[in-house]
């Protein structure tokens, strides 16, 4: 294993010859994070039905019950109620309650907004009512106006009611590196360091001119200046960030911490970020993207693997990337990214730099922009998730700024295209599925074991995953000695765990963040949960360490 704590490509960390990866962190445990998550909902009731005669009928004969001009009062009232829950990134659930003030013969149709309908037929008493669910999937993210018109031929008369309903599901669009706040020199803030226990309102919608009603944006923050050590939380409204129980970046007293963050927009077009230390710092956020329920581009998962390794000259020339200068790695058509992607989600890591600096990753053909991707000072190994626009060209850049060299490395996680239907359900407030440190059921509170993998099942006992990706904030603490931490799919079902019979997975090759003893260090991770929705986190270090994961949203193509 190399000093660094990074896997190599050419020689990836394992076990000790002739031993075997170890087995799952005792303790593991299940969940259908999905379940976690409260629902969305949109109302109609049914007081704001509309009765009118039925079309083709003799005028006269039927009247408008609200705001009308017929002379006749119609001989009975169709109530239609309607209330809709999203069940999925591009599904809907439809529940219809008919109210007829006498007994009628009735025939629905629902036409749900895209061009398609459905229809029922159903009989119910005076005074009674038919309640039921029919269900729906768009074949595009979007907001939809659904229209239910309850026909009573018999008697003349029909009621209508509609209700506007957003799919759950957003789709992405990449947007070039560009700092929305930098409290510094007053960029999307005050000119001021974030006090203790401050929050800082940081407006999405319009700015920099991102769409207004984006649901999530993809923001790199980045601490500097700590006074002293602290974490931060990014949330949709101040209320939840200043009572948020997860964190998006962790930091301690002059440290600089970047970390990538999939972040809920709020109903006011803002995002707060709330510094929960006890000291001062500065915030910096460039905005790499952002998810609209407007086509654009879904998401696809790949096998995490390396592209760029500068130690060894994958993907590029061997040996550190000179200070101020970079290079260009061709995305498209390699590992598993076909050509005619938006985006592509990488982890990139620093490791040997030779003094301070930072990276920057932007399309290639185009000037570096004045953001940072990560952040490092002398001798730090650093990673962070980055999302990054891809050039008509299939290629990106990598940009040095430090003055002094540094080795650089690249792993793919995913790609964004405009074929795919994977949408994000961003989940609103962060989800915390895993905490080590705290007994959960029937595991006991103890740290991931050195060598060792935690196994997490995120969609309970399936066989047939519904989520094709995971947005997960992931943060190692309490680490005894440095290391790695790795996050892959887990080859097995859950109910091979159950009954003893899992294969133990290959241990992985890449890095998804890189810790020192003492140290605590997030990262997001973007990662599939295999066959069997399970996600396994591999402790590549030689000392043990506690986990916390945070579910930030996921991908659905349903």
């Amino acid at each position: 294993m190399a000093s660094s704590g990074i896997a190599q490509a050419a020689g990836p960390a394992s076990a000790p010859a002739g031993s075997a990866p170890a087995g799952p962190a005792a303790g593991s445990a299940g969940t259908d994070a999905i379940k976690k998550l409260p629902g969305k909902t949109f109302d109609s009731p049914a007081d704001r039905t509309v009765t009118s005669p039925v079309p083709g009928e003799q005028a006269g004969q039927a009247a408008p019950a609200q705001g009308g001009t017929g002379t006749r009062k119609l001989s009975a009232v169709i109530g239609v109620g309607l209330h809709a829950t999203v069940s999925s990134a591009h599904g809907i659930d439809l529940e219809t309650k008919l109210f007829p003030t006498d007994t009628s013969n009735l025939a629905v149709t629902i036409a749900w907004g895209d061009g398609t309908t459905s229809t029922f037929n159903t009989t119910v008493g005076g005074g009674g009512n038919d309640t039921r669910i029919t269900k729906h999937k768009y074949a595009t993210v979007g907001v939809f106006d659904i229209k239910v018109t309850a026909k009573d031929a018999s008697q003349g008369v029909q009621g209508s009611n509609q209700v506007t309903v957003g799919t759950l599901g957003a789709e992405f669009t990449p947007h070039t590196p560009t700092r929305v706040l930098d409290t510094r020199s007053g960029v999307g803030a005050a000119a001021a360091k974030v006090g203790a226990r401050s929050t800082v309102a940081l407006k999405i919608d319009g700015a920099a001119q991102i769409p207004v009603g984006a649901y999530a944006v993809v923001l790199n923050v980045t601490v500097t200046n700590a006074d002293g050590p602290g974490h931060i939380s990014v949330q949709p409204t101040k209320s939840s960030a200043e009572n948020a129980t997860t964190s998006n970046l962790n930091f301690t007293a002059g440290q600089t911490v970047p970390n990538l963050v999939v972040a809920t927009v709020g109903n006011d077009g803002y995002v707060y970020l709330f510094n929960a230390g006890w000291q001062s710092v500065d915030l910096l956020a460039d905005v790499t993207g952002y998810f609209t329920p407007q086509t654009a581009s879904g998401y696809k998962s790949v096998t995490q693997s390396r592209v760029v390794d500068t130690r060894s000259g994958l993907g590029t020339a061997q040996g550190p990337v000179a200070g101020q200068s970079g290079f260009d790695v061709a995305i498209a058509g390699r590992n598993g990214v076909p050509y005619g992607v938006t985006a592509v989600a990488l982890n990139l890591t620093v490791t040997n730099p030779q003094d301070a600096g930072h990276l920057t990753a932007y399309p290639s053909g185009q000037a570096a922009p004045t953001t940072s991707s990560v952040n490092f000072t002398a001798g730090q190994t650093v990673a962070n998730a980055v999302i990054v626009p891809v050039s008509a060209d299939g290629k990106i850049s990598i940009r040095n700024g430090s003055w002094h060299p540094a080795d650089v490395i690249l792993d793919v996680v995913g790609y964004y295209t405009p074929t795919s239907r994977s949408a994000l359900v961003p989940v609103g407030v962060p989800v915390r599925l895993l905490d080590t440190r705290v007994p959960d059921g029937n595991r006991p509170a103890a740290p991931v074991p050195a060598r060792g993998y935690f196994v997490l099942g995120m969609e309970g006992d399936t066989t047939t995953p519904e989520v094709d990706g995971w947005v997960l904030n992931t943060t190692v603490t309490n680490t005894k000695g440095p290391g790695f931490l790795s996050v892959d799919p887990d080859p097995n079902y859950w109910s091979n765990y159950q009954n003893g019979n899992a294969v133990v997975p290959n241990r992985p090759v890449s890095s998804t963040l890189n810790w020192t003893a003492g140290a605590t260090v997030p990262n997001v991770a973007q990662t599939s949960g295999g066959k069997g929705g399970i996600v396994d986190f591999w402790n590549q270090g030689w000392e043990s360490a506690d986990l916390l994961v945070d579910l930030l949203g996921y991908y659905e193509s349903n």
